[in-house]
């Protein structure tokens, strides 16, 4: 194994099977990211969403795509032009991966790939446990997905941090309180399978807790974009307040808790979640 991915695995304790493939997982997404750095692919666009959140800020919990904005809308972007730099940046790590496009939508102006890999055969590359390796069927793909927004709403500021795994490279980020739009944006407007994301109302809290600043100009860009903010007149933090306790108000907090307990460890975290935690929670958000 190399000597660097020894590193990186060695800060995840790893005991199940799920340990194993998650910890897998996050070292080959900050791979790729180290590829896309190396490919330029930051001079055109900023990385975000719940994944930017958890490799860049911190946040405590686990995340399977990586979702990208360009800077500017490009209808000719393609997420293909960067598969070389990926699968070279894995390769020169240990890991083979296989590139595959999504075919794109014209309704929908998002980007799509795939990253795969054969998961059996990776795990065994990190040195997982024969105990575990044998229970795991031999064409068990594991896929990392990759977005980019080829049509971004306008009013973002970005960032360049340094990712200093596997080795010290510069990722162009979303600001926090431009990330935060984007988090409120989902929690009021986005649905997935006629229901809300408990991901996206655990980050919310994550925000409300540790950067509760939002940009609400970019918010009601991305609103706007979106169809679901028509009014004359700019979306202010009253608003803003309005349209969350009416979410708050009739989101179903059990589907909340089964969609992200498996992406969190400890799983008393969401012991208060109820209508009256969410409140307080949104009571916190304040404008840029």
């Amino acid at each position: 194994m190399n000597d660097v991915i020894r590193q990186m695995i060695q800060r995840y304790k790893c005991q199940t099977e799920s340990d194993w493939i998650n910890a897998l997982r996050e070292v080959m997404q900050e791979i790729a990211l180290q590829g896309l750095a190396r490919g330029k692919f930051f001079d055109k666009a900023a990385f975000y969403g719940g994944t930017a959140l958890r490799i860049m800020y911190g946040l405590n919990r686990g995340s399977e795509d990586l979702d990208f904005s360009l800077l500017k809308p490009d209808e000719s972007f393609s997420i293909s032009d960067y598969a070389e730099c990926l699968k070279d940046e894995l390769k020169s790590m240990g890991f083979s991966a296989a590139f595959s496009a999504k075919e794109k939508s014209f309704d929908i102006p998002i980007d799509s790939a795939f990253l795969k890999m054969n998961t059996k055969a990776q795990l065994i590359s990190i040195g997982v446990p024969k105990a575990l390796s044998n229970k795991i069927h031999s064409k068990k793909e594991l896929k990392i997905k990759l977005e980019v927004d080829t049509n971004p709403p306008t009013g973002f500021e970005t960032e360049v941090k340094t990712l200093f795994r596997p080795i010290p490279h510069a990722i162009r980020v979303y600001t926090l309180p431009d990330l935060a739009a984007g988090k409120l944006h989902a929690v009021l407007c986005r649905k997935w399978r006629n229901r809300s994301k408990g991901r996206d109302w655990y980050d919310m809290v994550w925000y409300a807790g540790n950067h509760p600043t939002v940009n609400l100009s970019h918010l009601e860009q991305r609103m706007r974009q979106s169809g679901d903010y028509a009014e004359n007149s700019p979306l202010t933090h009253e608003k803003l307040m309005i349209l969350l306790t009416e979410a708050v108000n009739s989101v179903d907090i059990d589907a909340l808790k089964h969609d992200v307990t498996p992406f969190i460890a400890d799983k008393s975290e969401l012991d208060l979640w109820s209508r009256p935690f969410f409140s307080e929670a949104v009571k916190l958000f304040n404008p840029a």
